[in-house]
């Protein structure tokens, strides 16, 4: 409830207890706990293989979830975390780190691919590519005026309480110090609240105000979210596929760059 409040996204399922079938966590909820996985394998590499002013300039680059089935509480899940690739990019190193999601029974509830590109970062060694990430969607036929176009607005504080309502702690969001030791020009809002904000504007539009239709949600980060400031979501198409739809999107930030580019959602029928 907290998660979704923080993206002011106040749906039904998300808040009302008195359901008989009970509460849904908002289908980028899982970042929440993949959070905790990625800091603790994350330790491991920091002194041995990078050091603490290369550990800082990590940036979220690119997220892809699958979503197996929605998480309704309470519930026990577990979570595994493994270096799928670890590559060269012109901007610096570019890890990306899988973690899959089981429940009590073993079976799986969600998979998530987090790239982090560690900007003017080396790599020693050979490039390890990911052996089993899967393909990035593309609409199959030309582009025309967008399907739609949402502002999204994005309070002073929303890092602030994101930080807290997602209990996702990482610094350059929230102190202005530590932002700028790390190159930026001030603090930004998480690729994952960018994400979350276009995904509930999407299950709105575009999935009739179920979120439990959301299979998988995926997309690239580019320009930074500062605050305060007005994004727009522009939904480009929405295509039938076997099973469903699949909905592209991309969000700008308020120069009119992309914040989110190849932005996608697959939703069940």
């Amino acid at each position: 409830m907290a998660y979704a409040a923080a993206l002011g996204d106040d749906l039904p399922c998300y808040m009302d207890t008195r359901s008989p079938a009970g509460v849904l966590a908002h289908p980028l909820f899982p970042v929440c706990f993949e959070w905790d996985v990625l800091t603790a394998a994350r330790a491991k590499l920091y002194g041995p293989v990078l050091k603490a002013d290369e550990a800082i300039r990590g940036v979220h680059a690119t997220h892809d979830l699958i979503v197996h089935r929605p998480i309704r509480p309470p519930e026990r899940l577990r979570t595994r975390m493994t270096v799928a690739a670890v590559e060269r990019r012109n901007a610096g190193a570019y890890m990306v780190s899988r973690l899959d999601t089981e429940d009590a029974s073993g079976a799986p509830v969600c998979t998530s691919w987090y790239g982090t590109l560690f900007r003017g970062v080396g790599v020693e060694g050979p490039d390890r590519p990911a052996a089993d990430l899967p393909a990035q969607p593309a609409p199959s036929g030309s582009i025309g005026r967008p399907r739609a176009e949402i502002e999204v607005p994005v309070a002073a504080g929303l890092a602030h309480v994101y930080t807290e309502c997602a209990r996702i702690f990482n610094p350059i969001h929230t102190d202005a110090a530590v932002a700028a030791r790390a190159g930026l020009p001030s603090i930004i809002l998480h690729g994952t609240a960018t994400l979350a904000l276009a995904v509930s504007r999407i299950v709105v539009a575009e999935a009739g105000g179920d979120p439990a239709r959301v299979a998988r949600v995926a997309g690239r980060f580019g320009g930074m979210v500062t605050m305060p400031s007005d994004l727009l979501l522009r939904i480009i198409a929405r295509e039938t596929v076997r099973g469903g739809a699949a909905v592209f999107f991309e969000m700008l930030n308020h120069e009119g760059k992309p914040a989110i580019r190849d932005g996608f959602v697959s939703l069940r029928g």
